[in-house]
């Protein structure tokens, strides 16, 4: 072979590549950016859903035996099964539709022996269909 029929590869101008790096970190930048707003969005708006819309008690604790007596109430059963155990919540939380078209009330207890830590009971109408651990901040 002779060497001056070889080609070399073309190399880009320096230039171009400068522009191409240019163009990838503003597109990276701004996809992050774009990101960090949507998780910041969700989170004001999860923190709005879950503030105390009613103060009920404000010396309300659920204590770890009525907690466990809690637990133990099966889903469906009537609202007055959770309120002789618990009796007032300290507040309600916004509605919140667990399922398509139906709206859910939110009772929260805060624990006794973790006041960081808040039980949340949920109904539909008079009717008890669960429960979740909120912690605050």
């Amino acid at each position: 072979m002779n060497p001056k029929t070889t080609q070399r590869p073309k190399r880009r101008p320096r230039r171009q590549r400068r522009y191409r790096l240019i163009t990838s970190g503003l597109l990276m930048l701004l996809s992050f950016s774009l990101g960090l707003g949507l998780r910041f969005q969700a989170r004001a708006a999860s923190a709005k859903k879950d503030r105390c819309q009613d103060i009920i008690s404000s010396q309300a604790v659920l204590s770890r035996q009525q907690l466990t007596q809690l637990l133990t109430v099966p889903e469906r059963e009537n609202r007055q099964a959770i309120e002789a155990i618990a009796e007032e919540p300290y507040c309600t939380l916004t509605a919140i539709e667990v399922r398509a078209g139906v709206s859910a009330e939110r009772a929260a207890y805060p624990l006794a022996f973790d006041p960081n830590t808040w039980l949340v009971v949920l109904y539909e109408d008079e009717e008890y269909v669960g429960y979740g651990f909120k912690l605050q901040h």
